[in-house]
């Protein structure tokens, strides 16, 4: 008599039908599926040895089972992903979850380059300059109500510029008579030198440091020859057409200071009281 050929699980004979091995044990269908097979995540039934099966973290699906949530589409040979453990498709995430493109009104798609900012998001390649129409990319931009601009279009379009050389002021700056300059283009009109920090003042709306508005408009001292430009505080003495300076309003024959003083004036000179009763 042969030897018997039994499955190992339900002992019925396995002489003339299908069997499946496990662990060297020879199994019936039926008892190797109900042992061995998964459950169906989805439909809860088991997946049977002839079923292609599908595994996604630590579930299992029937290939007809594993489909979208929201579309019911097969997500066998399709990209997906999970969301509160449901499947879904890349097109319904990107519908439900995904931000769109506040420039093009496009899905941004998961995995691809974006821009967000304030609250909303661009795709890399729409966040553009609003002057040049080029990507900013990962560059400076800098706002301007709804509208963003690269830093040299904002500069170029925005920034004030320099009443002299008519360049951009992007920081620093003099103000003069209301308008900007750059402080290497403050000059004085006459030796041009800066201005900024110095003390200055003008002719014909020209700057001009204190030492060139003495030498070419300063009336000169009557004594001494030298401008009378008043900076500083200084005070001087008027007569006729003649101008001094207070310290050199004296008498010129014996250098007394004539300053509130009564004096006589003689030809180019000008005399005290008793230098004058000596004549």
């Amino acid at each position: 008599m042969a030897d018997r050929f039994d499955c190992d699980n339900c002992k019925e004979s396995l002489y003339g039908r299908k069997y499946i091995q496990s662990d060297d044990n020879p199994y019936c269908i039926p008892c190797y599926d109900s042992l061995f097979s998964n459950t169906c995540d989805e439909c809860k039934e088991l997946i049977a040895h002839d079923a292609r099966e599908l595994f996604y973290e630590d579930r299992h699906y029937h290939e007809h089972c594993f489909r979208c949530f929201r579309c019911d589409r097969s997500l066998a040979d399709e990209p997906f992903t999970s969301q509160d453990d449901a499947l879904l498709c890349n097109d319904c995430y990107c519908n439900e979850f995904s931000s769109k493109c506040v420039a093009c009104d496009k899905i941004v798609m998961p995995g691809t380059r974006k821009l967000e900012y304030g609250g909303s998001t661009w795709h890399e390649g729409c966040f553009i300059c609003h002057s040049c129409e080029q990507p900013i990319g990962s560059k400076s931009f800098i706002p301007d109500k709804d509208e963003h601009y690269c830093v040299p279009c904002y500069e170029d379009k925005f920034a004030p510029r320099c009443t002299r050389c008519k360049k951009t002021l992007a920081k620093g700056g003099v103000t003069y008579r209301d308008e900007p300059w750059h402080k290497e283009c403050f000059v004085c009109t006459g030796c041009k030198m800066q201005l900024a920090g110095q003390h200055f003042t003008s002719r014909d709306d020209s700057p001009y440091c204190l030492k060139c508005f003495g030498s070419i408009y300063a009336k000169k001292c009557a004594a001494c020859a030298k401008p009378i430009t008043g900076f500083g505080g200084g005070k001087y003495i008027s007569f006729e057409d003649r101008q001094w300076h207070q310290s050199c309003f004296t008498c010129t024959q014996c250098s007394v200071s004539l300053v509130g003083a009564g004096f006589f004036p003689d030809g180019d000179r000008i005399l005290c009281r008793d230098c004058n009763s000596n004549l």
